[in-house]
């Protein structure tokens, strides 16, 4: 009835953009974050070779959507060949963390229904919940859209600096997940809306790898070259698979 393969004991949930909308506020704030870096940039007179167009929805998908948050600013500024020592990118980092924070403060955490749908369905039918997300504000975010009840397990972006962990799309949070829930890979399923997150349940060799598209496009197309099992818009369409 959960539309997952009979092995599979353990649900390991990304958080922004596959339980909750705040995948749309991460985005914003990585823009205005990155946004103004390269206007100051350009400003200040740019380098050979570097791209200082602004912040795109593409990018935020190809480069910082479900990675660590510096992992994010390093990869983005690499795709437009800017060079930036660690101070740049902990500054970057800052700005878009204190402009996120500010906006779920402002507007709260809005779960998807049907998100929350397969939650319940998944609590009746007794699959075990965790969730595993690269955001240090995880258990804000939880508490904020009133999912807390439902998890068993939170692995996050606090948890993968306190514990040395490499972020997606390495396995390593994932990993680090099923072995908090007492179960190998091979009997957990991963969530995500991420390609990295995608990919690090692909290289984790977990049992089922469940792609939610929420941009459309080539999306998931994407998702089940980067390794996923099956691609769904919604959480809720699995429970009719």
């Amino acid at each position: 009835m959960l539309g997952l393969p009979a092995q599979i004991t353990v649900a390991l949930f990304d958080l922004d953009g596959v339980l909750t909308t705040t995948a749309t506020l991460h985005m914003g704030a990585w823009r205005d974050a990155f946004d103004g870096f390269l206007t100051a940039r350009g400003e200040a007179g740019s380098r050979p070779g570097e791209n200082l167009e602004p912040f795109s929805d593409q990018d935020y998908l190809d480069h910082v959507d479900g990675r660590p948050r510096l992992d994010g600013v390093r990869a983005f500024l690499a795709s437009r060949n800017i060079a930036a020592d660690d101070a740049t990118v902990e500054k970057i980092a800052d700005s878009k963390n204190a402009q996120f924070v500010a906006t779920l403060e402002r507007d709260g955490v809005t779960p998807y229904p049907g998100s929350v749908r397969y939650l319940e369905a998944a609590r009746e039918a007794g699959l075990r919940i965790a969730v595993v997300t690269s955001s240090k504000n995880g258990a804000a975010v939880l508490e904020a859209a009133g999912l807390s009840p439902f998890i068993e397990h939170r692995v996050d972006g606090n948890t993968i600096v306190t514990e040395n962990l490499r972020g997606k799309p390495a396995p390593d949070s994932y990993l680090r997940g099923a072995e908090l829930m007492g179960v190998g890979p091979e009997h957990a399923a991963v969530f995500e809306d991420a390609i990295s997150g995608v990919q690090a349940g692909a290289a984790g060799q977990f049992g089922y790898v469940v792609g939610i598209d929420r941009v459309g496009g080539r999306q998931a197309e994407a998702m089940t070259e980067a390794g996923a099992s099956v691609v769904v818009t919604d959480l809720d369409v699995l429970l009719s698979a």
